[in-house]
């Protein structure tokens, strides 16, 4: 979410986060108010808050919120740095704002997530951690309040569905609360390749591929924008490989 009280600097934030794969602009708010009417509809992961705002300003906004999401602040002035950073900020941004600094603050953001989300993450086993064993390796994911097995040869495909993954296999469909981004970094590379913001593929399970997409069984999955030319040069060279 982006809170600002001036168009163009929401403009901007909104720009940068398009250009980005692993963000997604959810509310857009030109103050404190429409702000906290968002957070009580949509999960907020993180959020770019203005300071000096009318009716509220952001740290007065921060510091009413008992369960607030990662914030990065966005803000014209230096005197509220020190203050922002009491308040357990993950940045300070001053305006304006350069798409390498903005990038800068989100990967802080993007490593502590992992950091948080890696204790309930499911870890794989060690029979996956060697492609040799490839065809015994597994992943438990949870689901249904049970610790469900599933044969990492047998996966089709991975969907994420914001906090949650779906993961397809030929027999069963799995949906587990848990980030796609962390279940990628653990898959082998030469097995399984991310090819769009929500999709993870099992290579040897494609069926047929286009510049735009890829089949497998009877689904056709796109290919992102921002993926394209590495998952195309993956997928050719597999194919001159295998010919």
């Amino acid at each position: 979410m982006i809170v600002d009280d001036e168009p163009l600097a929401l403009d901007v934030l909104e720009t940068f986060i398009q250009r980005l794969e692993n963000l997604e602009l959810v509310c857009r708010c030109n103050n404190a108010v429409e702000a906290y009417g968002c957070l009580q509809s949509e999960h907020i992961d993180l959020l770019f808050l203005d300071i000096q705002m009318p009716k509220l300003t952001g740290i007065d906004f921060l510091k009413s919120l008992a369960n607030p999401p990662k914030v990065i602040f966005t803000t014209a002035y230096r005197d509220y740095a020190v203050e922002g950073f009491e308040l357990n900020a993950l940045d300070y941004l001053l305006k304006p704002i350069a798409f390498e600094r903005f990038l800068k603050a989100v990967s802080k953001a993007s490593a502590l997530e992992q950091q948080t989300a890696a204790p309930a993450a499911p870890a794989l086993t060690a029979a996956s951690a060697s492609t040799q064993d490839y065809k015994e390796a597994f992943i438990y994911l949870k689901a249904d309040k049970k610790m469900v097995k599933v044969m990492l040869s047998d996966i089709l495909y991975i969907e994420s569905l914001k906090d949650y993954i779906r993961v397809k296999t030929e027999t069963k469909e799995i949906i587990s609360y848990q980030k796609i981004s962390f279940l990628e970094e653990k898959l082998p590379t030469d097995k399984f390749l991310r090819i769009h913001r929500s999709f993870i593929i099992a290579l040897d399970k494609i069926q047929a591929f286009s510049a735009t997409a890829v089949d497998i069984g009877k689904t056709e999955i796109p290919i992102g924008r921002f993926y394209k030319n590495e998952v195309l040069q993956v997928l050719n060279q597999n194919n001159l490989l295998e010919s």
